[in-house]
């Protein structure tokens, strides 16, 4: 049976709508179903010159057929707001929501084998009166989930984060003993369940310049990294570091990930890499979660110059994911 992936669209006044039509137009080996409003995709589709043919489905979903390019499932999702494409509106940020938590919802009840999300705009989702710093944030908090792990990933390059979108002056304190080894297990698990890499080798880096140069440099190596690193070195996981994040990324042979300390400290050279070509990953939920690298450009709406290419990698990584955990799981 080939897999079935829920796809959230995002912002509607971004390019999410537009991506979504985009890799529609292309075969997939799934089940391809999006969590959005129908109209709103066949005004986009048609500014956008793309045929569709908008198949409207039920939640919750029993038969889906097979992706077929032009073609895409949808379970409709009201708008309350009409949509200008660029012009945030905090009227339509119910329906963001909506989307997302019907979709998750779909995966937690095996309705779906993935969900890809389409990227959201924080800002307006926070002006709406919504604490939200992420869909990672909102998506452990719908499955109940206290603590998951931010990855990005490229096909040559995987680089995952002990903390995410926190203020850098908040970054120290939040790197607890506990919450280093929550997030290392999280990423040995994952890697082996859902990637199918039997020891993954997990290079850490520090969180001070040249990893504290020996507590020169600041104390969280010695106090906090390097303790924790030993404690699961000994229960066999493969694990280099803290090394310096200036050199971390020079030579990676046979290295499955790189975990750093905070946002900025590795996605920038994961992004210089691939940028719009890698997907965001999920790890700790206990459902199989992929994004697009980037944000929703809103400049770029419904004018045809949006690229579809992290879409359709994270949409590629699910199906990975897919494969792998059925595996591990058989």
């Amino acid at each position: 049976m080939l897999p079935r992936i829920a796809l959230t669209t995002g912002e509607p006044a971004g390019i999410g709508p537009d991506i979504t039509l985009k890799i529609a137009q292309h075969p997939i080996p799934a089940h391809i179903v999006a969590f959005a409003n129908p109209d709103l995709l066949a005004q986009r589709a048609k500014q956008l010159g793309l045929p569709i043919q908008l198949l409207i489905q039920k939640s919750p979903l029993k038969k889906l057929s097979p992706h077929q390019p032009g073609h895409l499932n949808v379970i409709p999702v009201p708008l309350s707001q009409p949509v200008k494409c660029g012009q945030l509106n905090v009227g339509n940020v119910p329906y963001v929501l909506e989307t997302l938590r019907q979709a998750c919802q779909a995966c937690m009840d095996k309705h779906v084998d993935a969900l890809v999300t389409a990227p959201v705009h924080k800002g307006i989702i926070n002006d709406a009166g919504n604490l939200f710093s992420g869909h990672t944030e909102f998506l452990a908090a719908q499955t109940g989930i206290k603590q998951v792990v931010m990855m990005l990933a490229t096909p040559n390059l995987r680089v995952a984060l002990v903390t995410t979108h926190l203020p850098l002056s908040q970054v120290s304190s939040t790197i607890t003993s506990a919450r280093l080894e929550t997030v290392i297990r999280i990423l040995h698990l994952d890697l082996h369940q859902k990637f199918g890499i039997k020891n993954p080798h997990i290079l850490v880096c520090g969180l001070n310049p040249h990893a504290g140069e020996g507590g020169h440099l600041g104390s969280e190596e010695i106090f906090t990294i390097i303790p924790t690193l030993d404690k699961l070195r000994a229960e066999g996981m493969h694990l280099t570091g803290p090394v310096s994040a200036d050199t971390a990324f020079i030579s990676l042979t046979g290295i499955d990930v790189v975990l750093t300390m905070y946002h900025d400290q590795g996605l920038p050279v994961l992004k210089q890499q691939s940028f719009g070509n890698a997907a965001n990953i999920t790890l700790g939920l206990p459902i199989i979660r992929t994004s697009v690298d980037h944000g929703t450009a809103l400049e770029l709406a419904g004018t045809g110059r949006a690229t579809s290419n992290s879409l359709n990698y994270a949409i590629e990584v699910a199906l990975t994911m897919i494969k792998s955990h059925a595996n591990i799981s058989s």
